[in-house]
């Protein structure tokens, strides 16, 4: 009896094993799911089909795209993890466990497995870009200039990759460098968005102003009208004395509500050139109020407070004084009047002080009030 037991279970592990190593997906249904973005069910079923342990290099690695494409990427991550400790050559398996450490935010991770491609392939066009967009995410930018170059090296017409170090070139101020990889990429696409709105930045750069309105036109045209192209138009238009066009180009930005002082600035110009003083002066106000924060009183208010708790009284009457230029604050007057009835003594315009923060109706503040309104009946006598 016990020969037959143990006779059954040795054949039921080999059946089972045997089994394992013979099931097949139904490539049918797989494609169903693949075709019908049902990646999650995929990767159940094959876990169904390739129980563990599971040894098969191909079941792993249907297993992990499955998993990958379904979003559990530990669980993608793991599995081909066991791959790559079979076959540690397999460049495919260290790009998808960059690409999954990526989207996982492990950027220092991710660059450890795509420079393991490298070792192999010194010339992948998709690990340099890759490796470039993730020494960006960690702030190491000169590495990502240094990947995007061997990228741009290896294919220049690739527009993504030559915005991209275009991009990172014209912010060092290398517009001529940035302009030949820019116009090498348009020649293969002259109507790419991206790399007309590189050249607009770098004819703007280098002053090429009659060059930069031809291509801010184009992106316009297209639909592209955010600001910095409306700003790099109007601008090239006033320095081309363009008068009428750079006020005309400018109003669109008033129009969509998103004027800037140098919008302000430059239609004022461009009034004042045309001779309408009325308009230019109008305009020269509103960059002013623009160019200025409206905190800028309470910055002053507060600097005065601290030159005040410095014991430097006249400081602090200047601080206050120019808090007084960009808005009123009805305590900045009580400051003044204080400063000058007890620091400086100067009773005349410490009253005219008091009156000026009685006048101005604070809202609360009771015992300040109160003893304003008695100094204002000291200081009169």
């Amino acid at each position: 009896m016990k020969f037959i037991l143990l006779s059954t279970l040795f054949i039921f592990l080999n059946s089972h094993l045997y089994a394992q190593q013979n099931n097949k997906a139904n490539d049918a249904l797989l494609l169903e799911y693949y075709q019908n973005q049902r990646f999650s069910e995929a990767a159940d079923y094959l876990k169904k089909i390739y129980p563990e342990p599971v040894t098969d290099l191909k079941a792993l690695s249907s297993i992990a795209y499955a998993s990958q494409m379904a979003g559990r990427l530990p669980e993608a991550e793991g599995y081909y993890q066991r791959i790559y400790t079979t076959d540690t050559t397999n460049t495919a398996v260290l790009f998808n466990l960059g690409s999954i450490n990526a989207r996982r935010g492990n950027n220092v991770k991710a660059l450890d497995y795509y420079k393991k491609i490298l070792l192999k392939d010194s010339t992948n066009f998709n690990v340099f870009r890759q490796m470039a967009s993730l020494s960006q995410n960690t702030g190491n930018i000169t590495d990502a200039i240094s990947y995007l170059t061997k990228a741009n090296k290896i294919n220049s017409v690739e527009p993504g990759v030559a915005y991209d170090l275009a991009t990172f070139l014209i912010t060092q101020k290398q517009y001529k460098v940035a302009d030949t990889i820019v116009n090498t990429a348009l020649q293969a696409d002259t109507s790419n968005l991206l790399l007309l709105f590189s050249k607009a930045q770098i004819n703007y750069r280098l002053e090429k102003f009659p060059e930069t309105i031809v291509v801010c036109n184009k992106l316009i045209q297209a639909g592209d009208r955010i600001s910095m192209v409306i700003s790099m138009l109007g601008t090239s238009y006033y320095n081309v004395k363009n008068y009428d066009s750079c006020i005309n180009n400018f109003k669109l930005l008033e129009d969509s509500k998103t004027p800037t002082e140098i919008s302000y600035y430059y239609t004022a110009m461009s009034y004042k050139a045309l001779g309408n003083q009325a308009q230019a002066v109008a305009y020269f106000d509103k960059a002013i109020k623009e160019a200025i924060s409206e905190n800028v009183n309470s910055y002053y208010g507060e600097m005065g407070d601290s030159y005040d708790r410095l014991r430097q009284p006249k400081n602090a009457v200047n601080a206050y004084q120019k808090s007084l230029l960009y808005g009123v604050m009805p305590l900045t007057y009580y400051a003044l009047a204080n400063l000058y009835d007890t620091q400086l003594k100067n009773k005349n315009l410490a009253l005219r002080y008091y009156k000026k923060y009685i006048k101005s109706n604070p809202e609360g503040q009771q015992s300040y009030k109160a003893y304003s309104k008695r100094r204002i009946s000291d200081l009169s006598d």
